[in-house]
């Protein structure tokens, strides 16, 4: 019995075939002999026609080039067996995922390929299997069947492109050089990829420049509030699009628009709602979407193409390395000492400046560090981290000990005394000043250290008007302090800011290298001075000797 994929379709060429067109002829059909008035007789076969990569305009472009004729009722018959064949897809918004209705000869081809694509088996019947997909695998399925020329049947119109309503352009200003590399090398990697460049450098043109380029409906994730309103602010700045093809997708407005901008937050909340609408997913400070829940984003989007931005891609504890097949890996990066000396940033120093405890301060130090090492049994202090949050108790006493230890160095008065210093010589000059601390309450006590000096403070707990009117205040004015916690390592765009003061933080390379960033945007005449406090004589001393280097190996700063 003949096979359903074996069409009863003779092709008979009118002319000689050459061997390559014979081979060629052979790949969509099976050779069933040579007949005298006729020549060589074929008969069609779609399944191996798929398995070399024929779609049905292949087979019709290949009958009209070696004079094969067709009759049209043959065509439709053909048009239907590859029907046949044919993938259905549908988006489930509920799920956040695409299903897949495959038949049972078309399974058949490409389950191995298949596998690739991490399925999630649903149900399966006589005619066909279903799977499950998480939606960035989209792309690959897209890839997958153009290489079988397996038709995909849309049901959802996820696949049709999702272009801007108007065409919008860059206005009113120039790429430079690196911007344009970054660009090119995205737009190389098929519009994929994480562009890595130092705070001040220009990463949210580099997003907008992309929108031009691709002039797709584009999702923008921003880590925070201020970042989102700076980026619909710049869009409008730099580009010649209307008000309307812009709006904010948050917790206070929810409006979908051909350019969306939103928090990781809401998109963490909304991506399943907010997925089929867009092409192109720009996530700034992506350094932060390995965290599991953000990391839902980008899985859960549908966007073909995607641009990553951020000052410090790469992680100590290595989760960058997820980022790479969600979002292309990084395919371009300058260094924060590269664009000073070529003019883009501002000229800076790192001036470290050690502070000693007081010997009270001293004293209780010493005692919690005894107690620390004591339950720590010799272990390293991740490997105490990881025992603690596997409730060893051991482990647990020990790390509650070691923030002790963390405190005290933190919170040391010497630290205070050298802050209300350094201010004090660096606001007689009229320097605008950026003072970094980890703790609310360490930024509540410095503000009134230095309320004479009219010192601002800025911190999580901020209310957000009371955050635009500071933030407002201090970019107007030519000179002040401004005393911030983490809420300040990122999106604080203050560009003639000069000075920044590290009185606490984490100790990390990439919070270090965030927190220069906020003082290197170029400025008329700017140098900039980054002091760094430190406690001589303890675990803050090393740390910083050994984040200094890895920044200065990592980062050529």
């Amino acid at each position: 019995m003949m096979s359903d994929h074996i069409l009863p379709i003779i092709l008979r060429p009118n002319r000689w075939l050459d061997d390559q067109e014979f081979r060629e002829l052979t790949r969509i059909s099976d050779y069933i002999g040579y007949e005298k008035r006729s020549g060589p007789v074929f008969r069609l076969n779609v399944r191996k026609a798929l398995l070399n990569g024929y779609s049905f305009d292949d087979l019709v472009n290949l009958f009209d080039e070696l004079g094969i004729n067709i009759s049209p009722e043959e065509l439709d018959s053909i048009r239907e067996e590859y029907g046949k064949f044919s993938i259905s897809i549908t988006w489930n918004s509920l799920r956040g995922r695409i299903v897949l209705d495959i038949p049972w000869e078309t399974y058949r081809l490409i389950k191995d390929r298949l596998r690739d694509l991490n399925p999630r088996f649903r149900a399966k019947n006589e005619t066909s299997i279903k799977y499950e997909i998480l939606p960035w695998r989209l792309n690959e399925l897209v890839v997958l069947a153009r290489a079988y020329s397996i038709p995909l049947y849309d049901h959802s119109g996820i696949l049709k492109p999702k272009k801007l309503p108007q065409t919008i352009n860059l206005k009113d200003v120039e790429l430079r050089p690196y911007q344009s590399e970054a660009l090119s090398k995205w737009i190389e990697n098929k519009r994929q990829g994480i562009v890595v460049l130092p705070t001040g450098s220009g990463k949210t043109l580099i997003g907008i420049a992309a929108i031009t380029k691709s002039q797709r409906r584009t999702l923008i994730i921003t880590y925070t509030k201020e970042q989102m309103f700076q980026w619909k602010e710049q869009i409008f700045r730099y580009t010649d699009a209307k008000p309307g093809l812009v709006g904010l997708y948050y917790s206070e407005e929810k409006r979908i628009s051909p350019i969306t901008i939103t928090t990781y937050q809401s998109g963490y909340r909304n991506i399943n709602v907010l997925s089929p609408y867009f092409d192109l997913l720009i996530i700034d400070e992506v350094h932060h979407l390995p965290a599991e829940k953000f990391k839902y984003i980008a899985i859960h989007s549908l966007a073909p193409y995607r641009m990553g931005l951020s000052a410090t891609a790469i992680r100590e504890d290595g989760k960058h390395e997820e980022l790479f097949p969600l979002l292309g890996g990084i395919i371009y990066h300058r260094s924060a000492a590269e664009l000073s000396s070529q003019g883009y940033l501002a000229r800076y120093r790192i001036v470290t400046i050690k502070v000693k405890l007081s010997p009270k301060e001293k004293k209780e130090y010493n005692a919690y560090r005894e107690t620390y090492r004591r339950f720590a049994k010799g272990r390293r202090f991740q490997e105490v981290l990881n025992l603690a949050l596997k409730g060893v108790p051991d482990a647990r006493k020990a790390l509650s000990f070691h923030k002790k230890m963390h405190d005290i160095i933190a919170f040391s008065q010497s630290k205070l005394r050298k802050v209300v210093e350094i201010v004090d010589r660096e606001i007689k000059k009229k320097n605008k000043i950026i003072i970094f601390t980890q703790y609310v309450k360490q930024a509540e006590e410095l503000g009134k250290m230095l309320e004479k000096y009219g010192a601002l403070v800025l911190t999580g707990e901020t209310p957000t008007d009371k955050r635009k009117k500071i933030l407002e205040y201090f970019r107007s004015s030519p000179s002040g302090i401004l005393i911030v916690t983490t809420v300040g390592d990122e999106g604080l765009d203050i560009p003639d800011a000069n000075i920044g003061i590290i009185v606490s933080g984490t100790g990390s390379k990439r919070q270090f290298i965030q927190r220069l960033g906020r003082i290197l945007r170029p400025w008329k005449g700017k140098e900039a001075i980054l002091y760094e406090i430190i406690v001589s004589g303890t675990h803050e001393e090393y740390q910083a000797k050994r984040r200094k280097k890895t920044v200065l190996d990592d980062f050529g700063l």
